[in-house]
């Protein structure tokens, strides 16, 4: 599988596409949507920060909300420096800003495995303000250095995640974060962490405040799910996501002999590889307690080796 679609909303607001060329209608309030600035993928006549400029001259800047970053030009080739220096140059004139998704972009226009990407932690930093922060691509993409206050939610999107971008999230001072979702994906395109890698999240003692944890789209789904049945931090999670990974009978047996889930709100584990007798056993263990469960899209494989995670090309 591959991403198909744009978001088709950021921070609760609907995603509006901000115009190539001058507006024939009137614009949205500039607080009332999530605006994505994009450009042709391939042979764009503007740069992204070309759009950018005619988009802060166009809306009130200072009420904006949301902001969704869609293609730029090749993508595939350039990483995005000059765009992420236009957003940091611009972020006194952004002082509404809550939610920011850079890489907004479907496999037509560039297949997340190919995207590059650049140092997010300077871009993070400069939006003291913000709330949320996601980003799709994991090539060449840098977290290092993240230091912020108020940051609740922070969402990592890629085919295949380097170690070295685990480590520095998982290094990363955010006292405030709710909500942490990385997509890890398969060592065919570069993702080589393993359960160690992932210490800080499965303590939690560095995040103090979160309540969402999602560890997905991964080949080790089954040592992620077996590392999770002891660790510290699931006893005040809400939300458990295990989901878009090779996840199997094996990795949800650990997970069910471990500590209590019936506390959670919501098991996420869609697109797995799990016996029904194993889906019944989940349902029969968790759903009395109130426990939301997703076990849809039940996938096939003749074995281990044949499993694959939802995205990664």
């Amino acid at each position: 599988m591959t991403v198909s679609k744009h978001l088709q909303e950021l921070d609760g607001l609907p995603a509006f596409d901000f115009p190539e060329a001058e507006p024939k209608a009137k614009l949205p309030d500039a607080g009332s949507v999530a605006w994505r600035v994009s450009v042709d993928a391939y042979d764009s006549e503007e740069e992204w920060e070309e759009a950018f400029a005619r988009f802060l001259k166009a809306v009130d800047s200072t009420e904006v909300r949301a902001l969704i970053v869609g293609a730029w030009s090749e993508a595939y080739d350039s990483p995005p420096d000059e765009l992420t220096e236009a957003l940091i140059a611009a972020s006194d004139r952004l002082p509404s800003l809550r939610a920011l998704f850079v890489g907004d972009i479907t496999y037509e226009e560039c297949e997340i495995s190919w995207i590059n990407q650049t140092a997010m932690g300077p871009l993070i930093n400069a939006l003291p303000q913000l709330r949320s922060f996601g980003v799709r691509g994991g090539q060449s993409l840098d977290m290092t250095g993240i230091k912020h206050e108020r940051l609740r939610s922070l969402t990592i999107e890629t085919g295949g995640l380097d170690a070295d971008v685990v480590r520095n999230i998982g290094a990363a001072e955010l006292p405030a974060l709710e909500h942490l979702d990385i997509w890890l994906g398969t060592s065919w395109y570069g993702a080589n962490t393993i359960v160690a890698d992932l210490e800080p999240f499965l303590t939690g003692a560095r995040l103090p405040a979160l309540k969402s944890l999602a560890l997905r789209n991964s080949e080790i789904q089954d040592d992620i799910a077996a590392a999770l049945a002891g660790a510290p931090v699931v006893a005040r999670l809400e939300t458990l996501d295990l989901s878009m990974g090779t996840l199997g009978d094996e990795g949800a047996e650990a997970l069910l002999g471990g500590q209590p889930l019936t506390h959670l709100k919501k098991l996420d584990l869609h697109h797995h590889y799990l016996s029904e007798p194993m889906r019944e056993r989940i349902r029969a263990t968790l759903e009395p307690a109130g426990v939301v469960v997703d076990l849809s899209e039940c996938e096939s494989a003749r074995d281990d080796e044949s499993r694959y995670t939802a995205v990664a090309e």
